[in-house]
């Protein structure tokens, strides 16, 4: 009896020392706010910069057309009552065609303003995914999940690292635009 109340203990003894061991090895999780990334570090802040002046030319560009077809249709609609039949439907049927060219312009420069930002943000996530996967490896985490696409809700401020991404990211961002300007 008393053996099998030293074994009993004996056993429970060594449950505790394997469940303690392996406690003792706390799984380390970070949480990174991609979007937050993209707005506040260097290499974000010049995407979207270059996103918005490529949207502005193309803008200015579409504007010009419209003013144009505004000015082509006032001039129409003071000749049409000295045209003749055949020539106001002309006029209008080109007029239609000038619509349709600045509607098929609109639709190409949104197009490629979305395929241009889209290349640019790829790589900028490129770019952090090695800095996740870094940061990962070297500080030993053994998870790290995107804030916003992952659906975290909540996440403590303490297991955040996007601070520290966007500080590397900035770091690695000036060294390749020192390199491009010499």
């Amino acid at each position: 009896m008393r053996i099998a109340k030293i074994a009993f203990i004996a056993i429970m003894f060594f449950f505790l020392v394997i469940t303690l061991s392996y406690g003792a090895d706390v799984a380390k999780i970070g949480v990174a706010d991609f979007q937050r990334i993209l707005e506040t570090s260097s290499a974000g802040k010049a995407a979207l910069s270059e996103i918005s002046k490529q949207g502005e030319k193309m803008k200015v560009k579409l504007e010009k057309k419209g003013a144009e077809i505004e000015e082509i249709q006032k001039r129409l609609e003071g000749e049409t009552l000295v045209m003749g039949k055949e020539k106001r439907e002309e006029k209008k049927r080109e007029m239609r065609i000038k619509i349709n060219d600045f509607k098929l312009l609109q639709k190409q420069y949104s197009e490629e303003l979305r395929a241009h930002e889209s290349r640019l943000v790829n790589r900028i996530q490129k770019e952090i995914f090695e800095l996740v996967e870094n940061i990962g490896e070297k500080e030993g985490y053994l998870l790290i999940i995107e804030k916003r696409k992952a659906g975290v809700l909540y996440s403590p401020n303490t297991i955040d690292i996007t601070d520290k991404l966007i500080q590397q990211s900035n770091a690695k961002f000036v060294v390749k635009t020192d390199k491009k300007e010499n």
